[in-house]
């Protein structure tokens, strides 16, 4: 096996723009980032087109490639436990009808994906559209890429800083340039999943931590530990009363890119 072929390429869907980042070993290049034009969002084809033409330009057959989804293309639900599901088959038809529940019947067909978790216990589920998925398995096949993974970021960001977060009741808040995704787990089981449109300023995420927390008010249950991630507050970190940073280890950022930075939460 060559040198080049252990490389990976992470490529980072973002809601206006695209980048990639080439690792090797644990040696991160920034290959650069494309800038999407659109009223607020773009969709998912441009994007995959503008991720085409930064592979063409940088990538090297024999490598792998991981994709990294902002929020803006995904939807999220929770699954509640059920003891009358079976088998991995009708998890997965069950998942799709509590999506159908909160975002109706599409005509465009979903994947899901859920968190694995012991028996007895909810599970976050991200959805993608199908198409969306063929798109990036062709692309990569197309420039002899070994697709490795294709992740919703908010998981992402979680793995990457689940040992900051320890057992207790948690919120944690994913909060990318143009919307933020809550996450709360109460007594080991998770609770609920949000996806909301919303700006990464101190006003606005004190707001919607403010929000989630009333939602949640019972003075019977333990306080909750607030966590907050927000990977485009690169220069000025939040400063928000009562919420704990989860930040990368403070060394030099070479790259002053929020894509960049999401391409770091991969493990």
């Amino acid at each position: 096996m060559s040198l080049l072929s252990r490389d990976l390429y992470i490529a980072v869907l973002g809601a206006n723009g695209i980048g990639l980042c080439r690792r090797h070993g644990q040696e991160n290049q920034w290959l650069g980032s494309v800038g999407l034009i659109g009223e607020r969002y773009v969709d998912w084809s441009l994007a995959v087109d503008t991720l085409e033409h930064l592979l063409s330009e940088h990538a090297s057959q024999g490598a792998e490639l991981s994709v990294v989804l902002s929020a803006h293309y995904q939807r999220y639900c929770l699954i509640p436990w059920s003891e009358q599901i079976g088998s991995p088959k009708e998890l997965l038809a069950y998942a799709q009808a509590c999506f159908e529940d909160i975002y109706g019947v599409s005509a465009q067909r979903w994947c899901v994906a859920l968190s694995p978790e012991a028996a007895g216990s909810s599970r976050i589920a991200a959805a993608l559209p199908q198409e969306l998925l063929l798109r990036l398995r062709t692309l990569a096949t197309q420039h002899g890429l070994r697709l490795r993974s294709v992740q919703p970021y908010l998981m992402t960001a979680f793995n990457r800083f689940q040992r900051q977060l320890g057992h207790g009741d948690l919120l944690f808040v994913v909060a990318e340039p143009l919307r933020s995704v809550l996450l709360l787990k109460r007594a080991g089981q998770w609770q609920a999943v949000h996806s909301t449109g919303c700006t990464d300023s101190d006003e606005a995420l004190t707001a919607l931590i403010a929000r989630q927390c009333e939602l949640q008010d019972n003075p019977d249950a333990p306080t909750l530990s607030v966590y907050l991630h927000a990977p485009g507050r690169l220069n000025d970190l939040p400063d928000l009363v009562g919420v704990q940073l989860s930040v990368e280890a403070r060394s030099p950022v070479p790259v002053r890119d929020v894509l960049f930075t999401m391409s770091r939460a991969v493990a």
